[in-house]
């Protein structure tokens, strides 16, 4: 049977906590307009290989990602692999402390304050357990019927460096979309990656992944300190590791909200230049 696993903080305990096994929802007839507009979905998993119950999440996440087929949601996928997991019997090669970090703050503002794998949240407002297709489902199609700020990425490569210069462009919002301070983030995601696992609880276990966070960089505010909410253009260099493939990889440009960290309009583009 899945587990979720979670650990509290303040006590050192791990608790494990049983749920109903997952079975694949069928998805609605996901027929639409042919060039109707999507509303971009930022849908993140929080993940690890060292944890049993991740592949069943991390399969759901592929195939959102694949077959996209929510109506009316452009769903943008992220996996954020935590490192918490390393001690474990196995080291999953795409984790990160900063990853870990990023989601004990949604833990601060979302839930109970406990951390756990695997977690999935949409558009930084709804979090459940990342293997519950239904839930996903509907917090997807929940997100999609908002109003999003609309967001432009443009990329240019480096002449003779494995790097690029990033733009983003945030429209200016309209009132009731202005919640607050936010700030625009910067997102290089890879997809086709893969392991073998080893050790721990997924030995034996060929694990494949949807797109995996390499890179989170915050480019800069979003809203004035002073005055109404206005458009911006924000760059950045940024360099792209020689182990990453370039023909897999995409920027992802995401406005968050300092306060409550809603996802308030997000795009992304390939780099496969």
């Amino acid at each position: 049977m899945a587990m979720v696993r979670s650990i509290w903080f303040g006590m050192g305990l791990w608790a494990a906590a049983a749920l109903t096994p997952v079975v694949s929802s069928s998805w609605p007839n996901s027929e639409r307009s042919a060039d109707a507009p999507r509303t971009p979905i930022v849908v993140e998993l929080f993940t690890s290989e060292g944890c049993s119950s991740c592949p069943p999440a991390d399969a759901f996440l592929s195939r959102l990602e694949s077959l996209q087929p929510v109506p009316d949601a452009e769903i943008i996928a992220i996996e954020e692999h935590v490192d918490y997991w390393d001690q474990l019997g196995w080291r999953d090669p795409f984790s990160s402390a900063d990853w870990t970090e990023r989601q004990r703050k949604y833990a601060g503002v979302l839930g109970n304050g406990n951390i756990y794998t695997p977690q999935m949240i949409v558009n930084g407002s709804v979090e459940f357990v990342g293997s519950r297709e239904q839930s996903g489902k509907g917090a997807i199609d929940q997100a999609a019927r908002h109003k999003t700020i609309p967001l432009t990425v443009t990329a240019v490569a480096t002449p003779g460096k494995r790097s690029a210069e990033i733009t983003v462009q945030v429209a200016q919002p309209a009132v009731d979309q202005s919640t607050g301070e936010s700030d625009v983030w910067l997102a290089i995601t890879e997809t086709g990656l893969q392991s073998a696992v080893t050790r721990g609880e997924n030995a034996g276990k060929d694990l494949r992944h949807a797109s995996v966070l390499r890179k989170l960089q915050k480019l800069g505010p979003a809203t004035p300190k002073n005055g109404p909410p206005a458009a911006v253009t924000l760059t950045a260099k940024v360099a792209l590791d020689s182990s990453w493939r370039r023909e897999n990889l995409h920027a992802v440009a995401f406005l968050q909200e300092r306060r409550h960290l809603h996802i308030l309009g997000a795009s992304q583009i390939p780099l496969n230049f």
